[in-house]
């Protein structure tokens, strides 16, 4: 197995007890099952490419919550990554039903607080007719009284959430931060380049 690290210069740092140490870490794998070239991130990488691997097709979270995306360039699919091992795709997929085993870039998480979560959601686009605020875990928002399959637009106050097509966490994956876009999604289509409608029908915070 290669290992090659790549690390910034500059990164979020936390006193862990033994000395400051990385806040955010992640080790990629070309191979599943945590096998074949592997490289360490403790930032953002735009293109898996460029530093020598082929695709990503496990992944060990130490440190931090992450986001992968299916092209490089943070495009495409969306997948949360949060501290722990994903041996093969199907570990962090969302059991979508768009079947595509390609991560190609992924970035930390930097607001994510799971304690101090807290979002808006509203019935319509531009912050618009009914509003619900969100703070805590909703594996269905028809559950908690949500009567619809959509939701227009979303305000972040604080912290991260994860956004899920369909109830019980599953499907398209849409990562909600109120450090982009000021917190601010007005129209579904802010919700990522790979978002195709306004269905959410469960939510929850994101852990770091």
């Amino acid at each position: 197995m290669y290992r090659t690290t790549r690390s910034p210069m500059m990164q979020p740092l936390v006193n862990s007890g033994m000395g400051m140490a990385p806040f955010f870490k992640v080790t990629v794998f070309e191979q599943e099952h945590f096998q074949g070239k592997c490289l360490e991130f403790t930032s953002e990488c735009c293109n898996i490419q460029d530093c020598g691997l082929d695709n990503i097709r496990s992944i060990r979270v130490e440190s931090g919550a992450w986001v992968g995306f299916e092209h490089h360039d943070f495009q495409g699919q969306q997948f949360i990554l949060e501290r722990g091992e994903y041996p093969h795709w199907d570990a962090y997929s969302g059991s979508i039903s768009y079947h595509v085993e390609r991560l190609m870039s992924l970035r930390p998480i930097y607001c994510a607080s799971h304690q101090s979560s807290r979002m808006v959601i509203f019935e319509r686009e531009n912050f618009m007719g009914r509003s619900v605020e969100i703070c805590d875990d909703y594996p269905s928002l028809q559950a908690m009284g949500w009567m619809m399959p959509e939701v227009g637009s979303m305000h972040v106050q604080c912290g991260a959430f994860v956004c899920y097509q369909y109830p019980g966490y599953r499907g398209q994956q849409y990562i909600m931060e109120c450090e982009r876009h000021s917190g601010d999604y007005q129209h579904w289509r802010n919700w990522g380049s790979h978002c195709q409608t306004p269905q959410i029908q469960s939510i929850r915070r994101i852990q770091h």
